[in-house]
């Protein structure tokens, strides 16, 4: 009497993984790195210097790219624009800790997430994976999503304004959708993060200047945002309707006098203004530091 056949998941191949391409010039670093995320399911390639980096992702276009910012050859800023020239791709870079001018331009150029030297490398591999889901999460279902001179396709990732693609990256799409569905709402940097990066803690700075690069591409004037204002001490607020409202007092003259507060009862201050600083200073504080 023969025995039951019994059916067994074939383990999948190497190649069905997600892959990572790990560039850093530290072989210590690499190694580790790249041990940690293969324990962790993902198919790993590791390059040292900053043209291999960009030769290496347009041979293999990895799923996602942890980048050292201190590379040989060409830095990790350079290497970043590079990689995202052919398109969208989530960036992971690392810094060197307290070089908070090093992150911030790490996250201006488009990387999705930053780790700071040293770290621990289950924490880099969680954040590896948030990014990942980000990028690889189902479109939310529903229509277009519009706002003045503004079209956001959630299910395609499109986004428009004034009939004109633009160039966004995971987060900022991420961002503008969030503020689309949610606005006249103040949102504070921490619901943000929560609900927009899905992190619980983290540097808000992050926020800070994802929302300064999102201004530099859907405002008229990025230095005198109108869409995306900050609410010192509290958040941001996305209000379209500011813009068509501000255009029309000004042509029918009954908008508020030169040097008036137009949105005093609400605390409101845009770039430029005076107003209460997060830190309750009498002046408000640089882009970094608002909100």
């Amino acid at each position: 009497m023969s025995s039951p056949s019994v059916s067994v998941s074939p383990t999948p191949p190497r190649d069905a993984r997600r892959r990572v391409l790990v560039v850093d010039d530290d072989p210590t670093v690499a190694e580790v790195v790249a041990s940690y995320l293969d324990r962790a399911g993902f198919a790993v390639e590791r390059v040292a210097d900053g043209p291999s980096a960009v030769a290496r992702a347009a041979a293999i276009r990895p799923d996602l790219v942890v980048l050292d910012l201190m590379l040989p050859g060409m830095d990790g800023l350079e290497v970043c624009r590079r990689l995202r020239e052919p398109g969208p791709l989530p960036v992971v870079m690392l810094t060197a800790r307290g070089d908070e001018d090093d992150r911030i331009l790490g996250l201006e150029v488009g990387a999705d997430d930053y780790v700071t030297k040293p770290f621990s490398p289950r924490e880099l591999v969680l954040r590896v994976e948030s990014v990942l889901r980000r990028a690889g999460s189902p479109p939310a279902a529903g229509p277009w999503l519009r706002a003045g001179s503004l079209a956001l396709d959630p299910a395609a990732r499109r986004a428009l304004r004034q009939g004109e693609e633009l160039a966004l990256t995971i987060r900022e799409f991420d961002l503008l959708a969030f503020f689309l569905r949610h606005p006249g709402r103040v949102l504070g940097r921490e619901e943000l993060m929560r609900r927009v990066w899905g992190w619980e803690f983290g540097d808000l700075s992050t926020v800070t200047v994802h929302v300064r690069r999102l201004r530099e591409k859907v405002e008229d004037d990025p230095a005198r945002p109108r869409l995306i204002s900050t609410v010192w001490g509290v958040g941001y607020r996305f209000d379209p309707a500011d813009v068509g409202a501000a255009a029309d007092a000004a042509a029918d003259g009954t908008g508020p006098a030169a040097g008036t507060d137009e949105c005093a009862g609400a605390h409101l201050a845009r770039e430029g203004d005076a107003g209460p600083a997060p830190d309750g200073s009498a002046s408000p504080p640089s882009e970094v530091r608002d909100a």
